[in-house]
């Protein structure tokens, strides 16, 4: 399988040392904003096309699949275009910053029959897989989702400390990633409601937001997300459940008195965003809908929406 990648950036090359894990698997074209970095990315992964047009990748005719990591504001557009290109595609997460978007791409997944996938990443976490077949196996029950989103970017940088092209959002973008999980692992969602702190000057977004969501089997969730958190960074995840608690870290998971729990065998990797490129791969080879597809993920992003006009209206 042949796959371009668009978004020559931080998140992208964490998908280039992924799908080198892959067999029968090349990347052929690398799309960047700017040629002269994204040809460096590319002579350091041995890619051997390297643009600044995503159209001209989407031209070459080896090409099967595209993985987008561009700015959130591209995806949808992005994710259409290589739809309509004939080319199957797997859009980082968010799949879009509205949800008018949104439902575009799947209005388009659904008129040309390609393997349409959003990077929702936690569904692939060894950490999360854990959980989740625990619930499946009827061995666990969430009754409570504790997240913290913190990060430290009162400057437009990315995850290298470099300056950014865009404005990345708690809400559209690092909320998603928690609204997702917690469907998946708890149920569809039935109450939502967001409060945010105030704006950047400059940034124009909100830097600190909480956020909490109910189920239908009754599990709660409270999300609790900051740019303005000085360490420590990422997203942490606990579950309380009827038998147990677990701590989620990415890849990791310990239990709530911090004793390891061993999830290599979870999966055939450690690395969700490998295990993700794995399963955009094999939904592609199998002629399947993918974990993680656009139409499963199409509810996080009405959540959102709800969210996003709540919000806006108490401002």
């Amino acid at each position: 399988m042949k796959i371009a990648l668009a978004g020559a950036g931080a998140f992208g090359e964490k998908h280039l040392d992924g799908l080198r894990n892959i067999d029968g698997v090349e990347v052929v074209s690398l799309v960047g904003r700017r040629l002269e970095p994204t040809q460096a990315v590319a002579a350091k992964y041995g890619i051997g096309h390297a643009c600044s047009d995503l159209a001209e990748s989407l031209a070459l005719p080896e090409v099967d699949a595209v993985i987008l990591c561009t700015p959130t504001q591209m995806h949808a557009d992005q994710a259409i275009q290589c739809m309509d290109a004939g080319k199957h595609v797997q859009v980082e997460i968010p799949l879009a910053d509205s949800l008018a978007d949104a439902e575009a791409v799947l209005a388009k997944a659904r008129e040309t029959g390609v393997v349409a996938m959003a990077g929702h990443t936690r569904r692939f976490n060894p950490s999360h897989q854990y959980v989740h077949k625990l619930i499946e196996a009827g061995e666990f029950a969430v009754q409570q989702m504790d997240v913290q989103t913190y990060f430290f970017r009162r400057q437009n940088i990315n995850a290298k400390g470099e300056a950014r092209s865009w404005t990345d959002h708690l809400l559209w973008h690092h909320a998603a990633h928690t609204v997702d999980l917690f469907a998946h692992q708890a149920g569809p969602i039935v109450a939502a409601n967001a409060v945010e702190g105030p704006h950047h000057p400059t940034l124009g977004i909100a830097m600190d937001m909480s956020i909490q969501l109910r189920s239908e089997t009754g599990a709660i969730c409270t999300l609790s997300l900051s740019f303005n958190n000085d360490g420590p960074l990422g997203t942490f995840f606990r579950y309380i459940g009827d038998t147990a608690t677990y701590i989620a870290r990415y890849d990791d998971l310990v239990t709530g008195k911090e004793e390891p729990i061993d999830v290599s065998a979870v999966d055939v990797s450690m690395n969700g965003i490998e295990l993700q490129d794995r399963e955009f791969v094999a939904a592609i080879c199998q002629g399947r809908e993918p974990n993680s597809s656009v139409a499963q993920v199409l509810p996080c992003y009405r959540v959102l929406d709800q969210l996003d006009r709540q919000l806006e209206a108490a401002r």
